[in-house]
């Protein structure tokens, strides 16, 4: 696997566990709001220092007694062939796995899910899955039928997790939100993230100021009743 970054302790990205997080380089998307470029983009990737997977492993090995879990986000770690070959060795260790994705690789998915390879997953819904505003929140075309049978795949998997969407001034505004909600009030988490105008992929968006935490308050008021947990983060 291309590894793009390893950030050793983590005490709210694994609900629940002490866990250390591997970022992975290379996205099948390019949502212009994001702000992970260099693990995004081929011509920042190459620039990037990579981490050996060994000294991944070796970590974990050592810290086997204090740590419980490993994240594994990214960019988008589904696009790497290897990643239940990796996986396997985690688990091994006796790590629980957080797998972060957007859903673009349903097949990895449920390969991942059926072989008991993944004990949490945390999918990001990008906009309301309509062709037109996903192809816009996500910066490629095609990639609707795939995320919905991911959505799908998740909510009848039997293992923990959760759905998220980045709320963005200009891609969303309270009735995307809600109309997101009505397609998936069957899950238990639900989180709304707020819009970090840093480092971003279209440098446009890196003058866009957030919304106000209150509106995204104003917006989990109203859908809180469609989940056991919703939140602002």
């Amino acid at each position: 696997m291309l590894i793009g970054g390893f950030q050793k302790l983590t005490l709210i990205d694994f609900p629940g566990k002490l866990a250390a997080i591997v970022f992975t380089s290379g996205c099948s998307f390019r949502c212009p709001f994001c702000y992970n470029p260099e693990l995004v983009l081929p011509e920042k990737i190459k620039s990037q220092p990579k981490i050996p997977e060994k000294d991944i492993l070796d970590f974990l090995k050592e810290r086997e007694r204090l740590l419980e879990g490993l994240v594994i986000t990214g960019g988008e770690p589904t696009i790497h062939g290897d990643l239940p070959e990796f996986i396997k060795k985690i688990k091994k260790m006796g790590y629980s796995v957080k797998l972060d994705t957007n859903g673009s690789n349903p097949k990895m998915l449920k390969d991942l899910i059926d072989k008991k390879l993944i004990d949490y997953v945390a999918m990001d819904i990008k906009a309301p899955l309509k062709e037109k505003d996903y192809n816009k929140a996500t910066g490629v075309k095609g990639a609707l039928s795939k995320v919905k049978k991911s959505i799908k795949i998740i909510q009848n998997s039997g293992i923990d997790y959760e759905f998220r969407t980045t709320v963005v001034p200009t891609i969303h505004k309270k009735e995307d939100i809600i109309e997101i909600v009505r397609l998936i009030s069957t899950t238990k988490k639900y989180y709304l993230q707020n819009f970090r105008p840093e480092k971003s992929i279209n440098k446009k968006f890196g003058k866009i100021k957030p919304y106000p935490v209150e509106y995204l308050l104003e917006i989990q008021k109203a859908i809180a009743p469609f989940f056991e947990i919703c939140r602002v983060r």
